[in-house]
């Protein structure tokens, strides 16, 4: 169908009325690179200000009705009573992210470390997490291990795919019916000789073991330099197994720098695989998650900007003529393929994203809209004082 087609917009708007993107409640604290982390003011000091935060994203955008959690640095004394809070302020908890790699106990990591009190450490953590899920109402618990060596013969590389493998199934067997093990995995860092989770395939042969409910996470940023990230998208899709997105922006390795700030014609080539494989319905169970940290801009815009992005990169790719495409791939049309794929990309979607908004009662213009609410203005004012929110606190 062509997106010249009278009935385009209307298809596309309700394919993106159902799209639903998930913010981070880390990429709204002090968060930064390996060099710096600078402070900012109206910072939130606690979970419950950060999920006040992307509520205010969702009300302003009307795609980002859940907020993921890390453990332990959104850890409070009623999970229940924080989830209430999220339902009060129009959203709800999202993922649950474990860390098993800030404690100097994971210097030679967590659940592969050679010593089993650190492993069995790390597993009651991860454990923890899914007991968090049940008092949150969360479905999803993703898992990233820092885990892996930093010289040859410091560790058997088979045995640690073993620990891995034990962890991973005491884990999984502890999730409920409707819960679900999302495995992500990076390259490098801190692990530079072996990482042991340190690409798709691994983490897609550890899930394809443990069973239908543990799937992959692909975190955009955690690739070498030319990955065709798409490929990978189209692969775990084919096989079921592709859980979600941490979504983010690389230049060199691990970034986490807005979405589609990069590189936004591979953030669309990603989304065109999603709706190729019609996995953009939340009944496919992708969940289209930011993972970003936000340095050196102000937090809520970046992450409404960030939103933005992933939803025009999505309308564009449903913007695709697909039936065009097809005879173009069947007749071996090369240049015709491409340019089905670069008339689509090439497209304004933003008047037809302003439309939508305003036909769902929200302001057309989104970062206009935060600029003149005052809320940046009253969270700094509100939170002086108290310890603000950073990755590691």
């Amino acid at each position: 169908m062509s997106h010249s087609d009278p009935s385009a917009p209307d298809r596309i708007k309700r394919a993106l009325r159902a799209h639903r993107i998930e913010t981070p409640s880390w990429a709204y604290a002090n968060s930064g690179t390996r060099f710096k982390v600078f402070r900012q003011e109206g910072v939130p000091r606690d979970p419950y200000e950060k999920i006040a935060d992307a509520a205010v994203v969702h009300r302003l955008t009307g795609v980002a009705p859940t907020v993921a959690l890390h453990i332990p640095w959104d850890r409070v004394d009623d999970y229940a009573d924080l989830a209430r809070y999220a339902r009060d302020e129009g959203i709800a908890v999202g993922a649950i992210n474990a860390n098993v790699f800030q404690d100097d106990d994971y210097k030679l990591g967590s659940v592969t470390n050679p010593d089993p009190g650190v492993r069995r450490k790390a597993i009651d953590h991860l454990l923890e997490c899914v007991d968090i899920m049940d008092r949150t109402g969360s479905h999803d618990l993703k898992l990233w291990f820092s885990d892996g060596t930093n010289y040859p013969g410091q560790d058997d590389i088979r045995t640690r795919q073993d620990r891995l493998a034990t962890a991973l199934r005491e884990v999984h067997d502890r999730l409920g019916e409707h819960q679900r093990l999302l495995l992500e995995y990076k390259l490098f860092e801190p692990a530079f000789y072996t990482t042991d989770v340190p690409d798709w395939g691994t983490a897609y042969a550890h899930c394809l073991e443990l069973g239908p409910r543990a799937q992959v996470v692909i975190d955009t940023g955690h690739h070498a330099p030319g990955t065709n990230i798409e490929f990978i998208v189209a692969f775990l899709l084919r096989a079921g197994k592709l859980g979600g997105f941490d979504f983010n922006s690389r230049f060199y390795a691990d970034d986490d720098l807005m979405v589609g700030a990069a590189d936004p014609f591979q953030l669309f080539r990603i989304m065109y695989e999603i709706v190729r494989g019609d996995a953009l319905r939340p009944e496919a169970g992708i969940a289209f998650m930011l993972d970003q940290c936000h340095n050196i801009e102000p937090k809520l815009p970046a992450i409404i900007r960030s939103v933005l992005n992933v939803q025009e990169a999505t309308a564009k790719a449903l913007l695709v003529d697909t039936e065009a495409l097809t005879a173009a791939q069947r007749a071996g049309d090369v240049l015709g393929a491409n340019a089905v794929l670069m008339d689509a990309y090439s497209s304004d979607v933003r008047p037809l994203l302003a439309e939508l908004r305003a036909e769902s009662g929200l302001d057309p213009d989104p970062m206009a809209a935060y600029a003149r609410s005052g809320y940046a203005e009253k969270i700094r004012a509100d939170r002086v004082g108290g310890q603000q929110a950073g990755w590691d606190a």
